[in-house]
Order: C-alpha cells, then structure tokens, then sequence
C-alpha cells in the first residue's frame, strides 16, 4: 500500500509542487537552506572534472548560502543555482529537478522531506518487472515438459 502511494504520479506532483513552495517561501523570507538529493538526477553545467566528482556519494547534501544562495532560483520544476567545487573552485550551475529533492533543511533541521519515488525508480522498476516476468517464462519453457503444458492449455482453449 506504502509503495503505491509513493510511486503514484499525482503524490509526486504533489511533493514537487510542496517542495516548491517550500523553497519559495525560504527565499521570500531571504533565509538560507541545504538540500539533500539524489546526484542521479541532478546536471552541472559545465560538467564536474572526474577528480572533484569521485568523491561525491549517490545521496549529496548542497548548501545554499552567500553567493549560491544569491544565485539560487526555481525554473518550472527545476532548482539550479552556481557553485564552485573542489579546491580549485570550480564554478557550475548545478540543476536539480524538485522531485530530486529529498529534504530541505534549515538550521540542520529538516523543514521537508520528500517521499515520493522518482520518477525513474518507477520506470526502473517496471522494467525490471517485465524482464523478470520474460525470464521467468523463458526458465519455464526451456523445460521441454512444460511446452507440453501449454499445448494441452491451448487446445483446451479452442
């Protein structure tokens, strides 16, 4: 039952459109915030070099204060904002799509968490589904028995 809320489109639509809020009231009350996300879903623009990405883990936390706070805005359903990374600084407009955002916080105390399923978890795991309904029915009929089975079912069909 859990799992049907989460991964229905209409609950993500609705965490997206709360986390926007959320954020927007940040900014009108000019109060700075982190994000914890998921890296999968966000793009940097220009890309990261390999030696500032390697470190990064699949869920990052970003901070939004001074200058990418400053540069922070909400696009549709997209969160992008400058920063610069690595010791070198290296300056990049980090996108981030709102579903991708698991929890806002404030003050180290998060204000939002996010449960919704992305929507490529989803896909992800219909995928999965249907290749391991084909698996499954290839395993079966590779046993010559079972082809036998499914003759005397279709005969009984006609």
């Amino acid at each position: 039952m859990l799992h049907d809320i989460v991964s229905h489109d209409k609950f993500r639509e609705m965490m997206t459109r709360h986390s926007s809020e959320v954020i927007q009231y940040l900014f009108n009350g000019d109060i700075e915030f982190s994000i914890l996300t998921s890296l999968a879903n966000i793009t940097f623009d220009p890309p990261l070099p390999e030696h500032i990405t390697v470190d990064f883990k699949p869920i990052t936390l970003f901070t939004l204060a001074g200058y990418t706070y400053e540069s922070a805005r909400i696009d549709g359903d997209i969160l992008s904002f400058e920063a610069g990374f690595g010791r070198e600084n290296f300056g990049s407009l980090v996108s981030v799509p709102l579903y991708a955002i698991l929890q806002i916080i404030v003050e180290n105390t998060p204000i939002f968490i996010n449960l919704a399923t992305p929507p490529e978890i989803k896909e992800e795991k219909q995928k999965n589904e249907e290749n391991g309904i084909k698996k499954s029915m290839d395993i079966f009929l590779s046993n010559p028995n079972n082809k036998k089975l499914l003759k005397k079912r279709d005969k009984k069909k006609m």
